[in-house]
């Protein structure tokens, strides 16, 4: 009887074996797992990017406000016939600081 035991318990542990630590196990599915929700993540950020990108690309060919708007910005562009301004404010003068020759020249007496 204890033999046959013995053989049914090793014959329950190498069952096991696969399940457990083999090729296609649970720690192996469970690894695969976190690492599709990693990238599945990534994509969704990827993904936000692209549909920005494509917003924009879909906005420069249709119209020529964002085409404007970008020569003006990054370009500093401004169209024909225009008149440009530059407003230039003026900083507070700040009196000059007097010399420091009288209390220095006397630290050196």
């Amino acid at each position: 009887m204890r033999i046959l035991t013995l053989i049914l318990v090793i014959l329950i542990a190498a069952l096991q074996y696969p399940l457990w630590l083999g090729k296609g196990s649970w720690l192996r599915v469970w690894d695969l797992a976190r690492q599709i929700e990693k990238q599945q993540e990534i994509n969704a950020k990827l993904k936000a990017r692209n549909d920005a990108l494509d917003a924009e690309v879909r906005d420069l060919k249709q119209g020529y406000a964002a085409i404007e708007e970008r020569a003006r910005s990054e370009l500093g562009m401004i169209k024909q016939d225009e008149v440009f301004y530059q407003v230039i404010e003026e900083r507070p003068t700040i009196p000059a600081q007097p010399a420091a020759s009288s209390a220095t020249a006397s630290v050196g007496r």
